[in-house]
């Protein structure tokens, strides 16, 4: 059964608002239609407990054994948090004079190292919104163990 401090290999299938959009099964995501050439599809490997990976994972895959499947719902707080309207911010356009791209709504965007989404441009200003795309939202995640090592 896995515990804290276990390396744990896992093939999962997120989907969010009834719809699929992440997977480690190269066959699923050819499927759903969301098939990156170029990505490896292989099981997530972390160790459980140390925060590699958001809060509802690690709770869900306790007490797993090799092989078992379990489908689990991860409320917000246990994923990527709630939506934070104070990480909504308004920037001079002229900040991105000097940038090698043209600000465009929808355009995803390192600002200071810190990742965030274009969503809206005029004159003026470019809104930034540096919340996480998944904030806010309910996860569902099909989880099958794959492989267990324990660290002792």
């Amino acid at each position: 059964m896995i515990k804290k401090g276990d390396i744990v290999k896992i093939d999962y299938v997120l989907e969010v608002d009834g719809k699929v959009l992440d997977t480690s099964i190269e066959d699923v995501a050819r499927e759903y239609g969301i098939y990156f050439e170029g990505k490896e599809y292989e099981p997530l490997e972390f160790i459980v407990g140390n925060n590699e990976v958001i809060t509802g994972l690690e709770e869900a895959v306790l007490g797993m054994n090799v092989g078992e499947e379990k489908l689990v719902k991860i409320p917000p707080e246990k994923a990527y948090g709630f939506r934070d309207e104070s990480l909504i911010q308004k920037v001079p356009k002229d900040l991105f004079k000097d940038a090698d791209f043209e600000p465009e709504k929808g355009l995803l965007i390192l600002a200071n190292g810190i990742p965030a989404k274009i969503v809206d441009v005029d004159d003026e200003y470019v809104t930034l919104d540096f919340n996480h795309e998944l904030a806010g939202k309910e996860l569902t995640l099909k989880i099958i163990v794959k492989d267990v090592k324990s660290m002792f």
